[in-house]
């Protein structure tokens, strides 16, 4: 019973995170597009800030669950190192996003629009892949 209760948190996390993992870029676009409009760009900032400190929150509590999970109930095998692989990348491009906020607080331009756009849709390509790995357990 303790496995589908630690299981259960893990997966409410990571779920919560994953709301910051893809709405943090798409404000960033939005950031992008508002041009010199003081009190959208402050409002986004605002917002950025505060979903980024939340998604390190969620992130923390979902890797402590995660590894509560691999080492209490003895997790292992090759899909279990590459679905943490692609979990490292999901981490770095949050950072990036984290980075690039913390970039427009002290002036510094982010990429185009376009450019974010693109950005955002990765997380959706490595989730797929998490996703796979978790069910299928290939190796």
């Amino acid at each position: 019973m303790a496995y589908f209760w630690t299981k259960t948190a893990h997966l409410v996390f990571v779920m919560a995170w994953m709301g910051g993992v893809f709405y943090l870029p798409r404000i960033l676009v939005n950031l992008a597009e508002a041009g010199d409009v003081p009190a959208v760009r402050d409002r986004l900032v605002l917002m950025g800030r505060r979903l980024y400190r939340f998604g390190h929150v969620m992130f923390g509590l979902a890797f402590a669950f995660g590894l509560a999970l691999w080492f209490g109930f003895h997790m292992s095998g090759g899909w279990l190192h590459a679905k943490l692989l692609l979990v490292a990348l999901m981490l770095v491009h949050y950072t990036i996003a984290g980075r690039w906020l913390k970039g427009v607080e002290r002036g510094r331009p982010l990429p185009s629009s376009r450019a974010l756009r693109w950005f955002n849709e990765l997380p959706v390509l490595l989730l797929v892949g998490i996703v796979f790995l978790v069910l299928a357990k290939p190796f």
